[in-house]
């Protein structure tokens, strides 16, 4: 546990150059004497550091020393290589810069690590678009992700559901999120934080304005709230219905033993359970609401008579 942290102290003095014990204990989730601790036994160790007191003080590595990477392990290792997916790096445009950093990471392990990374990329692949359909066309992604990277407004063209189909809006892009094969660009704007589906731009213009992330903005727990968000907007009723052991398996629901099981289960509109509780054929009955009983029991009819004649 020990050597872990000496390593992670090390490394956060390379990569942040100063920093204060004070900071570093904030860091490493300790005591300000541990770090006083630790900083003395690299020392000892014959790691070139040294502290320096005063207002701007703190402890810093000697210019120019840098560590190998050897004090990664091998579960760190193949983590390293698995969280660097050639697909999406290819998408932003940073394939070759990706493949690059892994030649000079695996370069920099010993042999026996080199070895794990490889067997990473040997045996595990993302794919992440879904089943039954094609991956979308996203011309303007590498745009975006260069804006977000160097913190520019940009002016988007966007195409969206809802009459006037295209709006002109500037934008300050904050972050992208890859959701299941599907880019999207959370930006501010005049109202507000806003989320983009990035194969709906039809345009991005630089609006040649740099911006500010706003204080205490965090994009993981943002789009953390924006799912619930959309879950709780998305099952807005329920039904009750009733499922044979297979219906039941394919939705999820736990069968009684023997025989139908009844639920009541969360839909998102009567039009849209409509055309989901069909797709079970006659695994399921709808008992509840009767709107929606009327409306499958219509369409049934329809069907049983189409296919008659």
């Amino acid at each position: 546990m020990r050597a872990s942290r000496l390593v992670n102290l090390l490394l956060l003095l390379q990569n942040r150059g100063r920093m204060t014990a004070q900071q570093l204990a904030g860091e490493l989730e300790v005591s300000v004497r541990t770090v006083y601790r630790d900083v003395e036994a690299l020392a000892a160790a014959g790691i070139p550091l040294y502290g320096e007191v005063g207002h701007a003080g703190g402890y810093r590595l000697v210019d120019g020393y840098r560590t190998r990477l050897t004090g990664l392990t091998a579960d760190e290792a193949q983590a390293a290589f698995l969280a660097a997916l050639p697909g999406t790096a290819a998408e932003l445009g940073l394939g070759e810069a990706l493949a690059t950093a892994q030649l000079k990471l695996r370069a920099a392990l010993p042999a026996e690590l080199r070895e794990h990374a490889g067997r990473i990329q040997e045996r595990f692949l993302l794919d992440a678009p879904g089943w039954y359909g094609d991956a979308d066309e996203t011309p303007h992604l590498a745009a975006v992700a260069t804006a977000v990277w160097t913190r520019r407004a940009v002016v988007l063209r966007y195409r969206r559901w809802r009459a006037p189909e295209e709006i002109e809006r500037r934008v300050e892009p904050y972050g992208l999120v890859l959701k299941a094969g599907r880019w999207y660009l959370v930006a501010g704007g005049p109202s507000g934080t806003r989320t983009y589906r990035v194969d709906q731009i039809v345009e991005v213009g630089d609006s040649a304005g740099e911006f500010a992330v706003p204080d205490g903005f965090d994009l993981a727990a943002h789009w953390r709230t924006y799912l619930e968000d959309f879950r709780a907007r998305l099952h807005t009723g329920e039904a009750l219905v009733r499922l044979t052991p297979e219906g039941a398996r394919r939705l999820g629901v736990t069968p009684t033993t023997g025989g139908w099981t009844q639920a009541r289960v969360p839909i998102e509109s009567v039009d849209h359970a409509h055309g989901e509780f069909l797709r079970l054929g006659a695994d399921v009955e709808v008992l509840e609401p009767a709107e929606l009983r009327d409306r499958i029991a219509a369409t049934v009819r329809t069907l049983a008579a189409r296919y008659r004649s």
